[in-house]
């Protein structure tokens, strides 16, 4: 009969030695006591060295995708009053009841009080070259003026007849936004030291008799009717740089157009009464031209005048001034959703004006300072 072999374990083995007189000792593996403190110690360098890795990564992530969502969704086409205080906005709302809309039919009444368009014909229009000679000998350029904030005052007062041979999107992009800054930042500056005065005077409690002809100068000037101060305040106001710039681009292609070199027209306003250039292509029984200026800068202040008076543009100047009355910044892109008016493309072009501030970077203007009048300057022109 074949018995079993009885299977012979470890610990009978060192039995059987340690009776012999033999030492046994089990061999060590890489997880004993003396090499886990190491294993551990380097778990948790590489897990720290990840973690230092991979938050500059999740951080980039978050700005360009979370954040970036989110700001495509502020700039959307909403009823902002359900993003700001309801009960301001109502405030707001049933104010701004200026002029009837048949007065502003044509914007001529706009420049009653605007002397600039009393300029003499031959104000001189200078050439390409010599203004790109004015700007390197005064060191503008656009990075230094992103860089700086700061920006000298050039009263050019016609774009230069090349802009519509310039080769180069980008050139005749920085010459047009070089020319019309200083004018648009300009304008500004008068409607806010108009926009000081008035606060002033409203916190004062009795007015003198000069300071009661400017506000009445004021409120025929913006339009306002039954001498509404609240009205008065909230048209009285700045149009951020960067939207102005986008509108002056995109009317007249960059300073190419055929109203902009002959009219100096820079944001295609329209007149039936006044001077103004037809357009082309145009119906015979139309009317309407647009409007002709005799320099840039005036255009630009009868486009401030008709954005801040306009019955078209009440819901642009609402939410500027529910912005305003929260502490907020002037958004271009959100203020151009209520521009929709301004072209008969609607939407369209609320569309066209946020890409040209967005793929320009225009939004860099936004807080640029008008620097003083230099004597060097005014020596150059």
């Amino acid at each position: 009969m074949i018995s079993k072999k009885k299977k012979i374990t470890f610990n009978q083995v060192k039995e059987f030695l340690l009776k012999k007189g033999f030492i046994v000792k089990k061999k060590k593996t890489l997880l004993n006591n003396d090499f886990k403190a190491l294993y551990y110690t380097f778990l948790s360098s590489l897990a720290l060295i990840l973690i230092f890795f991979l938050i500059p990564i999740i951080v980039e992530f978050k700005n360009n995708t979370i954040i970036a969502s989110k700001e495509i969704e502020n700039n959307s086409k909403i009823d902002f009053e359900k993003v700001l205080d309801q009960k301001k906005f109502k405030e707001f709302e049933s104010t701004d009841e200026g002029l009837g809309t048949e007065y502003f039919e044509d914007i001529e009444y706009l420049l009653e009080d605007i002397p600039d368009n009393d300029a003499p014909d031959d104000s001189i229009r200078f050439s390409a070259q010599e203004i790109e000679k004015l700007f390197r000998e005064t060191d503008y350029n656009l990075i230094n003026v992103r860089k700086t904030k700061l920006v000298q005052p050039f009263p050019i007062a016609h774009l230069p007849e090349e802009m519509k041979i310039i080769q180069g999107i980008k050139k005749k992009k920085n010459l047009f936004i070089k020319i019309i800054l200083p004018l648009i930042l300009e304008e500004n500056n008068k409607v806010k030291l108009n926009r000081k005065k008035l606060f002033a005077i409203l916190n004062k409690s009795n007015n003198s008799a000069a300071e009661k002809r400017w506000l009445n100068q004021k409120f025929k000037q913006y339009g306002v009717l039954n001498k509404d101060l609240l009205t008065l305040k909230i048209r009285m106001d700045v149009i951020p740089v960067s939207l102005a710039i986008a509108q002056a681009a995109k009317e007249t292609g960059w300073g190419k157009s055929r109203f902009a070199l002959e009219g100096n027209a820079l944001f295609g306003q329209w007149t039936w009464s006044g001077e103004g250039i037809k357009p082309a292509g145009a119906d015979a029984d139309t009317t309407h031209k647009v409007m002709k200026f005799k320099i840039l800068k005036t255009s630009v202040k009868a486009y401030l005048r008709n954005l801040n008076t306009h019955l078209s543009y009440k819901k642009f100047r609402l939410v500027r001034a529910v912005l305003r009355d929260n502490g907020k910044k002037l958004d271009s892109m959100l203020l151009a959703n209520y521009l929709d008016k301004y072209a008969a493309t609607g939407e369209q072009y609320i569309v066209i004006l946020k890409k040209i501030i967005k793929q320009n970077n225009l939004k860099d203007f936004d807080d640029v300072q008008l620097m003083p009048s230099s004597i060097q300057l005014k020596s150059l022109i």
